[in-house]
């Protein structure tokens, strides 16, 4: 005798198997991070300078701390404008487009407003979201970007810059935690 599956039950059932053979990367990011949050990277405090401030003062202050990307923000507002990535400022200054008595404004990278989606990441956002972050080039708005080297850190009401993360830290974190 012939037994029928309603098509939800067989939906369901075609569902579950496809699901057990391809393991989402969901599953492969949870078993590399277990649980562990940006918190757990242990990110250093942010370094922010000011649009006005030369390139060479930022410079100095990147070297000094070791630190790949600076926030930049306003002076009179205290609002988070873009970054400087120091590698790209390198290659800014060996090409002559910049020079180091110039303004940071004239390096920098601005945060485009006018889209108003931005994906907050905190203190609290897993690790697993923030490689997602690094490795999409697809913003939450479904437009096409680049993908990105790192994240500026914030509260959740995105009023303070707490720190920056890259995607060199979070290597360095699976590197470092035990297997």
């Amino acid at each position: 005798m012939a037994s029928y599956m309603s098509a939800s039950e067989a939906y369901t059932r075609e569902k579950q198997a496809s699901d057990q053979s391809n393991p989402t990367p969901q599953t492969t990011w949870a078993d590399k991070y277990r649980g562990a949050t940006i918190q757990d990277l242990d990110p250093p405090p942010a370094l922010s300078v000011s649009p006005d401030d030369p390139i060479s003062a930022a410079l100095i202050t990147a070297y000094e701390r070791d630190y790949t990307h600076l926030t930049v923000i306003s002076a009179t507002k205290r609002s988070l404008m873009g970054y400087l990535s120091i590698p790209r400022l390198k290659e800014l200054l060996q090409t002559g487009a910049v020079k180091e008595s110039d303004p940071v404004s004239a390096a920098m990278q601005r945060f485009i407003r006018k889209r108003g989606i931005y994906q907050v990441i905190t203190m609290e956002t897993p690790l697993e979201e923030l490689e997602r972050f690094f490795e999409t080039d697809t913003a939450l708005n479904g437009e096409k970007r680049e993908k990105q080297q790192f994240a500026v850190v914030t509260d959740a009401a995105r009023k303070f810059v707490l720190g920056v993360a890259t995607k060199a830290d979070l290597e360095e974190f699976v590197k470092r935690r035990p297997t």
